[in-house]
């Protein structure tokens, strides 16, 4: 939508729009996601949908032109002006308060809803907004990991707010393979600030497992990653005034070949 906003707007036009209300989960985690190719997220929530719930995600037009999903509780017709205006300030997904910024005025032309509607409010920075944005990443960071090592999972964390930092889970198979695994998922998710690569054996989603993984198979002089002068996330207040930011990686997986009865929990 930003790419056909800025197009637009090069012209002196202005993007007709549709903004939905309480449409379907699926709707609202495709609408969440980010892609490296053009491609229609309406699409990616028809595919969800059938899988979940076994068929088709039910359309309808607007006078506008423009298609949204027929079960919303409400459906919108509005107009991406050429006018700019401030944004915020608003509090984001790490309960802090964002930047404000100059962004584009949507003028709003119809409101259309079914019988008592029921308005959808995402509370920020709670649970169903850190899963919504966070949750995307997930595959993308697994995906781009998976180019260079075995990788089996990956989990956002709750105090990186699902955003700023993630638990790689990977079967190593090779000398070296923790320390790829960081900088591939640095490069598969570039706002996380952090990274710990673990072993199949260690409960990714449990932080006291992650720590116990830490202090009991990582040394933090050989184990670590430390970039400097990277993009950071305008979501990080400590970021420099450019924007850049330090990254960390540590690699909590054992050596190829190692014993691994002294490593292991007996608990």
């Amino acid at each position: 939508l930003r790419t056909m906003y800025e197009k637009a707007r090069a012209n002196g036009d202005e993007v007709p729009i549709a903004v939905v209300n309480g449409a379907d989960a699926t709707v609202l985690l495709a609408a969440a996601m980010s892609f490296n190719e053009d491609l229609d997220e309406l699409t990616v929530a028809a595919a969800l949908h059938n899988r979940l719930h076994g068929k088709p995600l039910r359309m309808v037009q607007l006078p506008n032109g423009i298609a949204v999903p027929a079960d919303s509780e409400y459906a919108m017709e509005a107009r991406i002006t050429l006018e700019l205006d401030d944004e915020g300030p608003y509090v984001d997904i790490t309960g802090t308060v964002d930047e404000v910024r100059q962004e584009p005025v949507i003028e709003y032309d119809s409101v259309y809803h079914r019988t008592e509607p029921v308005f959808h409010a995402l509370i920020s920075a709670g649970v169903e907004h850190r899963t919504l944005m966070g949750m995307p990443r997930a595959p993308t960071i697994k995906a781009a990991v998976s180019k260079v090592v075995n990788c089996t999972d990956v989990y956002l964390t709750e105090g990186g707010c699902g955003w700023l930092s993630s638990v790689v889970q990977i079967k190593p198979q090779h000398d070296g393979d923790g320390i790829k695994a960081i900088h591939a998922a640095l490069d598969g998710h570039r706002s996380m600030k952090q990274v710990i690569v673990v072993d199949e054996d260690i409960d990714i989603a449990n932080p006291i497992r992650v720590e116990w993984a830490l202090m009991t198979r990582w040394q933090p002089d050989t184990d670590t990653v430390i970039l400097t002068g990277q993009k950071g996330s305008s979501l990080d207040p400590s970021r420099d005034e450019d924007g850049s930011t330090s990254k960390i990686g540590m690699d909590a997986t054992l050596p190829i070949g190692v014993d691994r009865g002294p490593f292991e929990s007996v608990l």
